[in-house]
């Protein structure tokens, strides 16, 4: 597949990932099988669109209806039918834009993020799709592994801004009912929503059989609160702010956080969905690196 210059494709740091594949640890209809020695081989082809002919095309996918209508020559594309469908949900709210001393915005680790997961399932003939969001869906892009796919996902990832309040569960439980067929669901986001409602949301993908892997962004001050004396503590998506000596309240604020971490991690346990943190002065490609290394092992 074509290296396409990207804001959020960065074909060097690609390289130490690519010789990986994501695999898939339960049969959902059709997963990634790991080797892909032969990803053509036994599976069907579905139409995806048009383009125009031209000489030395073959003749046998000539779209006789198009002409009849348009009085043009219009060939049929078609795509494999792919070991999976997987969707990548990534929230674009506004709290994702936060930095502080990290090299990227959650954002735009996000981005990042998508964006290579996206190129590596594609590489294996694996079609994927993107949906973001804040309070409402920013754009959804269903399911497909071409390249002309790839780079139109490229492309809106590119025009994407964070944005508005976050309304994560009530998207998610729109999502799942959208989402028919059974897969892989990717969720990249802070998770900042109350946890009861993210938790229902979840179990909503897992009641329709869907695969999910969740990376939970996390800035490191987040984390470590590495603040000193008073400041003033600004929600970035409601504007509501809170004054407090973060020295005097860091140990209490640690173990908050340890909590909502720890949570996380044991509902995601209970019902089989993948926890991975990921903190944003981490390169992404290093995270990923030790995520699918660490995947494969336990696959074996």
């Amino acid at each position: 597949m074509a290296r396409i210059p990207h804001t959020y494709f960065e074909p060097h740091k690609i390289a130490r990932l690519r010789r990986l594949n994501l695999v898939a640890k339960a049969a959902v209809e059709g997963f990634i099988s790991g080797l892909h020695r032969s990803p053509h081989r036994g599976f069907s082809v579905e139409f995806t669109e048009h383009r125009e002919y031209a000489p030395g095309d073959d003749v046998r996918h000539l779209d006789w209806v198009a002409w009849g209508r348009s009085d043009r020559y219009y060939i049929k594309q078609y795509e494999q039918e792919t070991n999976l469908r997987a969707h990548i949900l990534l929230d674009a709210s506004a709290s994702m834009n936060y930095r502080h001393g990290a090299p990227l915005t959650k954002f735009a680790y996000g981005a990042f993020l998508a964006a290579c997961l996206s190129y590596l399932m594609c590489r294996q003939q694996d079609a994927v799709g993107m949906i973001a969001f804040d309070e409402a869906v920013r754009f959804h892009l269903r399911p497909s592994s071409t390249p002309a796919h790839l780079d139109r996902l490229f492309k809106r990832l590119e025009m994407l801004r964070p944005g508005r309040r976050t309304a994560l569960a009530e998207t998610f439980h729109q999502l799942a009912e959208r989402i028919a067929k059974r897969g892989l669901v990717v969720v990249i986001s802070d998770l900042y929503e109350d946890q009861d409602e993210i938790v229902r949301a979840l179990q909503h993908f897992v009641a329709k059989k869907h695969q999910i892997i969740l990376f939970h962004m996390l800035d490191p001050a987040e984390l470590e609160l590495p603040f000193e004396r008073l400041q003033t503590f600004v929600d970035m998506e409601t504007g509501a702010r809170i004054l407090a000596n973060a020295g005097q309240i860091r140990e209490a604020y640690q173990s908050e956080v340890n909590a909502f971490i720890e949570r996380y991690r044991r509902e995601c346990s209970e019902r089989s969905i993948e926890y991975v943190i990921a903190r944003t002065d981490e390169p992404y490609d290093r995270m990923l690196l030790r995520y699918l290394e660490r995947r494969r092992a336990v696959l074996r």
